[in-house]
């Protein structure tokens, strides 16, 4: 037979988040990222999206490790509910596992769990396939890229990356390794398509602190500066800033003191001794003696800044004369959530700043500039662009064309999508099962799109029960019909229409034909359909119809 090599996208193409390939060779399978998505706003109830992986399940005894690039969420967020049904070693570096670690105390699988801790340089055999870790820069540290090699040839898949020449800390990403690669023959590169539609270079994070010193440097006003909580190398800026200016800094958010936890703790944040302080204390402070590092950047409505904003902060009241740094972009969706908490903030007498006035934000992925410089290092026989919506993976498909590439051998794909590389050419060959598995509460997987839709239609329509009491023995009517509504119109103002519509499901259930007056089924169908074009003739509206008949 053969040789071929299967990859397969289970989330990350035309989507943000949900990142996880599969590679398979053979009887071995490797798995790389197992992220989680955010919900679209019309998702009413459901906290995380994941990624389908029923292949995965249905091919457990192939699977011989999950490797992960970094530690973001839409790279490792669904771990804890993939690993519920699919058991495989985990593979990632020190910073990765250790916030891997923090996900699967808490989901109580840590002592299920195999998680090894791996560093760049490192090179792990599974089966078939062996994984090299290349250091890489991103906006979380320790990131990195992988080569991934099987009997056919190398791979190299990217995770997220940007090219940083003067990185807070970690170094420069290793182009010469990925050079090395290239010049040896690689058969395909998967890169990031996050930043594709930006031209030029992705700014360093060092141009953020000369920022951040700005606003830090004569201000006499309390200051509080709110990021992403996995940004170790913003967060030691900040930090360090702070302490050049003599303020104590608190922090406030799970996930912020999670990650200062982690990353203390593996030596990524160096704090100058006695800095930090704790909330409930750096209040007796002067204003120019505090700084607060919080969470909240994208207006989520339980973060810290959003307490803040709305005075439901246990702590923190925003005063006048605050001053507030938003260090992170908005990231698409987010926009509205961002400017209710601003606006709050602004009513509070705060002034607030973010990236649209000053630096105080630089990407973690590479722009086109960088995209080719890996292009040109990699020299792939086949490139797949990843992580991007449509448009980016068609942006990034020419700009490989523009480095040089036969058109031929870029492919685009699909979740779902298996790409199918031999010796002898690299192809579309069907699909698997893919999706979106919707996570509510502790349910995963239990609302589907029929629950979905219904939410949807209640949230846009509401409710009208028609409830009413019938003979078992030949369907007279007892009681009723009864009428009550939820979310479709106010009752007392609308009497009328309550009375026309109970005259309506009385008809309905006297027009039954006799023969079928205990057929509870046909009786709710008729009341039903006659309901609901009444409805929409009246008010053109479709609520959702539930009659209820009770048997007596």
């Amino acid at each position: 037979m053969a040789e071929k090599l299967k990859i397969i996208s289970l989330g990350g193409l035309n989507e943000i988040g949900k990142n996880l390939t599969v590679y398979e060779y053979g009887n071995d399978i490797i798995v790389v990222d197992c992220g989680m998505g955010f919900p679209d706003d019309d998702m009413y109830g459901i906290d995380v999206v994941i990624p389908d992986v029923s292949y995965l399940i249905k091919n457990q005894s192939k699977i011989r490790g999950i490797f992960i690039t970094h530690g973001h969420e839409d790279h490792i967020g669904a771990l804890p509910y993939v690993l519920r049904s699919v058991n495989a070693p985990i593979y990632a570096t020190r910073m990765s596992a250790g916030l891997i670690k923090l996900k699967l105390e808490e989901h109580r699988l840590l002592s299920k769990t195999k998680l090894i801790t791996c560093e760049a340089g490192n090179v792990i055999q599974a089966g078939k396939f062996s994984v090299e870790f290349i250091h890489v820069n991103h906006s979380i540290a320790d990131a990195v890229a992988f080569a991934i090699r099987c009997p056919l040839g190398v791979c190299v898949h990217t995770g997220d990356f940007k090219i940083d020449a003067t990185p807070i800390q970690g170094g420069m990403i290793d182009l010469a390794r990925l050079g090395q690669l290239g010049n040896e023959g690689v058969l395909a590169l998967l890169a990031d398509s996050t930043n594709v539609e930006r031209p030029g270079f992705t700014r360093t994070e060092r141009s953020v602190g000369a920022s951040f010193d700005a606003l830090f440097r004569g201000c006499e006003e309390r200051i509080i500066v709110t990021t992403f909580a996995s940004n170790v190398d913003r967060i030691q800026q900040i930090i360090d800033v702070a302490s050049r200016y003599g303020r104590k800094v608190a922090v406030t958010g799970r996930s912020m003191e999670n990650i200062m936890k982690v990353s203390t703790e593996l030596g990524y944040m160096n704090i100058p001794d006695g800095v930090l302080m704790d909330l409930n204390h750096i209040k007796s402070l002067p204003k120019n003696k505090v700084c607060i590092i919080t969470t909240g950047s994208q207006g989520e409505t339980m973060s810290a800044l959003s307490r803040m904003a709305f005075s439901t902060h246990r702590q923190v009241d925003i005063q006048p004369g605050d001053r507030i740094i938003i260090s992170a972009s908005a990231i698409p969706g987010n926009e509205n959530s961002i400017g209710n908490v601003i606006n709050e903030l602004y009513r509070k007498g705060a002034e607030v700043l973010n990236e649209r006035e000053r630096a105080l934000h630089v990407s973690g992925h590479a722009c086109q500039e960088e995209l080719k410089i890996i292009h040109a290092l990699v020299k792939p026989k086949y490139f797949i662009p990843v992580h991007g919506e449509q448009r980016m993976l068609q942006i990034h498909a020419k700009l490989a064309c523009e480095v040089g590439m036969d058109p031929r051998n870029v492919i685009i794909s699909d979740i779902g999508r298996v790409i199918e590389i031999t010796a002898k050419g690299c192809k579309l060959a069907g699909t698997v099962t893919a999706g979106k598995v919707f996570v509510d509460g502790s349910g995963v997987g239990d609302v589907g799109s029929v629950v979905l839709r219904d939410r949807r239609h209640l949230a846009e329509d509401g409710m009208v029960v028609v409830v009413a009491a019938m003979s078992g023995e030949d369907g007279a009517l007892v009681s009723g019909p009864d009428i009550i509504t939820r979310g479709f119109v106010y009752v007392k103002e609308s009497e009328g229409l309550m009375e026309e519509l109970r005259q309506v499901a009385l008809d309905s259930i006297l027009s039954v034909d006799n023969r079928y007056a205990t057929d509870w089924s046909a009786i709710k169908q008729t009341i039903k359909g006659d309901l609901s074009n009444y409805l929409y003739k009246k008010t053109k509206r479709s609520p959702m119809i539930l009659p209820v008949i009770m048997e007596v």
